[in-house]
Formats: C-alpha cells, sequence, structure tokens
C-alpha cells in the first residue's frame, strides 16, 4: 500500500482525496491539519523501535490482546506519549507476532467496520481512521473518548466489571462469560433510561452478528457517565470482521450466546444458527416494544449499497474485500431466514 498514492480519505473513505478530507481532520484532530503519514516506523522494524513501543503500551489502562500504543497530539503531528503524559488517541499497528490469519489486514478491516456502522446505520461509534508508518504499513488509530477534550477524566466502566468478572477470580476467559441477555439485566441497574440504552444495545448486537465480529466480548461493551451524572452506553469500539482473520470464529464472543441459562429458540434449534425470530425473541426478552424490534430488526435486513460502496473504497486487498462481502451476505441469509414465518 502506497500511501502517497491514496484515492479516498483514509478517515471517511470519501472518494477524491489522497489524504484526510476536511470533515475528517475536523472530527478526529480538532480541525489541525495532521498527515495520515506518521513521522516514524512500525515495532516490527527493528527490536529498538519495538522496545519504545512496548514501554509506551505499559502506560495504557485499556486492556486487551491487541498491542496498542497511546498518541498525543502536538500541534500539528501525532507522537507517542511520554511517561506521565494522558493520551488522545490508542494506535494499533499490524501485529508484531499474531496467532492468526491475515494480520495485515486487520487495521483496514476494523476500520471498515466501523466507518459502515457510523456511516451506514448511524451507530454512535468511537472516531477513528487509518493513518500510515514512514515505510507504508498501515494502523488503525481512535480517538478517545473517556477523556474530554479540556483533558478530564469520563466515568467508564466496562461489562465484565460491572457484572463482577475479573480474570483473577474467573480465569483468562472471564470476559467471554454470559451472554447478551445478561448484559441488558447488568444495564438496568445502572441506566435511568433503560429503554432508551437497550435498544441501541438490541442494534449493537444484531450489527455484530451481520459483520462477524467474534471479538464482541464483555470488555468491548461499556457505559460512560454524562455530565448530568446520568450513565449511558459508550460509544461503539473494536467493531471489526473477526471471520477474516479467524475462520471457525463463532457467532458471538459470548460463551451463552443471546440468551440466559443456556436457552435456545426453537429456530435456532432448527436451523442451527441465529435468525430473525430468534433476535425478535431477544428483544422482547430484554424489554422492547414489538413496534420497535421489527423497526430495528428491518433496519439491517436489506442488502445495503451503502456497505458495498464504503467495502470497494476500503483500504483491505481485493482478496479479502470478497471475503468480506461473501461473509456479509451469509450472514444477511441468515437474520433473513424466519423458521416461524414471522417475516
Amino acid at each position: 500500500m502506497n500511501p502517497l498514492d491514496l484515492k479516498y480519505c483514509p478517515c471517511t473513505l470519501a472518494e477524491g482525496f489522497s489524504t484526510y478530507s476536511p470533515s475528517a481532520l475536523r472530527n478526529m484532530f480538532f480541525g489541525r491539519r495532521v498527515s495520515h503519514i506518521l513521522d516514524f516506523d512500525p515495532p516490527a522494524i527493528n527490536e529498538e523501535v519495538a522496545e519504545k513501543f512496548r514501554q509506551n503500551s505499559k502506560t495504557i489502562s485499556i486492556s486487551g490482546v491487541q498491542f496498542k500504543q497511546s498518541v498525543v497530539l502536538e500541534k500539528n503531528k501525532l507522537r507517542l506519549t511520554q511517561a506521565g503524559e494522558i493520551g488522545q488517541y490508542i494506535l494499533k499497528p499490524v501485529p508484531i507476532r499474531p496467532a492468526f490469519g491475515k494480520p495485515e489486514e486487520m487495521p483496514a478491516n476494523e476500520h471498515l467496520t466501523m466507518q459502515i456502522a457510523k456511516q451506514v446505520y448511524g451507530i454512535n461509534t468511537a472516531e477513528c481512521a487509518l493513518i500510515f508508518f514512514k515505510n507504508g504499513e498501515p494502523a488503525y488509530i481512535t480517538k478517545r473518548f473517556d477523556y474530554s477534550v479540556d483533558g478530564q477524566k469520563i466515568a467508564q466502566e466496562d461489562f465484565a466489571s460491572l457484572s463482577g468478572f475479573a480474570r483473577g477470580k474467573d480465569g483468562e476467559d472471564y470476559r467471554h462469560q454470559g451472554s447478551h441477555e445478561d448484559v441488558a439485566l447488568v444495564m438496568k441497574n445502572y441506566i435511568t433510561a433503560y429503554l432508551v440504552e437497550a435498544e441501541k444495545y438490541f442494534e449493537r448486537v444484531i450489527f455484530n452478528y451481520l459483520f462477524s465480529n467474534g471479538d464482541a466480548h464483555l470488555k468491548n461493551f461499556s457505559l460512560s457517565q454524562t455530565t448530568g451524572g446520568d450513565y449511558i452506553l459508550s460509544p461503539a469500539y473494536d467493531l471489526i470482521d473477526t471471520r477474516v482473520h479467524i475462520p471457525s470464529d463463532s457467532f458471538f464472543a459470548l460463551r451463552d450466546g443471546l440468551f440466559s441459562g443456556n436457552y435456545y429458540t426453537e429456530s435456532f434449534k432448527a436451523l442451527g444458527f441465529y435468525a430473525y425470530d430468534d433476535f425478535f425473541e431477544f428483544g422482547a426478552k430484554i424489554g422492547l416494544m414489538e413496534s420497535r424490534i421489527k423497526k430495528v430488526l428491518d433496519k439491517y435486513r436489506g442488502a445495503n449499497d451503502q456497505v458495498k460502496g464504503l467495502l470497494g473504497r476500503s483500504f483491505l486487498s481485493a482478496e479479502v474485500k470478497m471475503l468480506y462481502g461473501d461473509h456479509y451476505a451469509d450472514q444477511l441469509r441468515m437474520l433473513n431466514n424466519s423458521y416461524r414465518k414471522r417475516i
């Protein structure tokens, strides 16, 4: 990939830009004219560079298995944070020693999936973009939403913590415990406007299914505190088609899937996958009105030309674009299936 020969904005994927578009600069970088090319190399270049990245990653409180760096914007340039600094961005380079396939596609995969969520379906997402190291290697960069513009910490808690799960007492698999119904039950304890946020959560669960995100575990959903003191769902983050990298990945990252208590609908038992009826029942179980459930499901049932457009303009390789499109088509067919012919 040659970052000097771009045809699309590496943030919005809008056509006709060889760098970040004005709207991208406004939303991602406070309106500053930031280059899409960093002035340093990726950690895989040499051990000295990798060690700098490792030291930097120790300052990040955000957990996860992917190598992440904290970055700050100084004037018009992005640089790694130093000891004691609060980063404004999280940078995710291509993994150095991945345990899965096609690691070089991960930045573009996550960026595309996040843009589809935001631009096509109107999901509130963390601002993000692609950016390139000096050698042309891509990285994913996302703007932190847990700090205000003036540097004040915004209270945020993920659902592993809210559900009482932790590595120390529940083992390495702690973030995959429970079901999406369990998450909704936890939400009721913390959110005043529960039905409003539950519908947003319902929509994100459908989105993750439709776009094969098998990494939507408890730490990838969280609540943020508003200036009024209430809690709402945090912007969506870490959205990615995991089947590109792990072809046998499960439908959901949570061990029990959609429902609590090892429950499966007649539809799932008959079809062997989650379909329209399952999501309809899930919506009812978490307290949504039938009219709202149907409205959200209808939003996702049709093949969307905007998805195809963003996929075509994405920075994925031609091979992975086909794979990503096939996954979307497969999941769309499953979502539209109906054991009870409810549709």
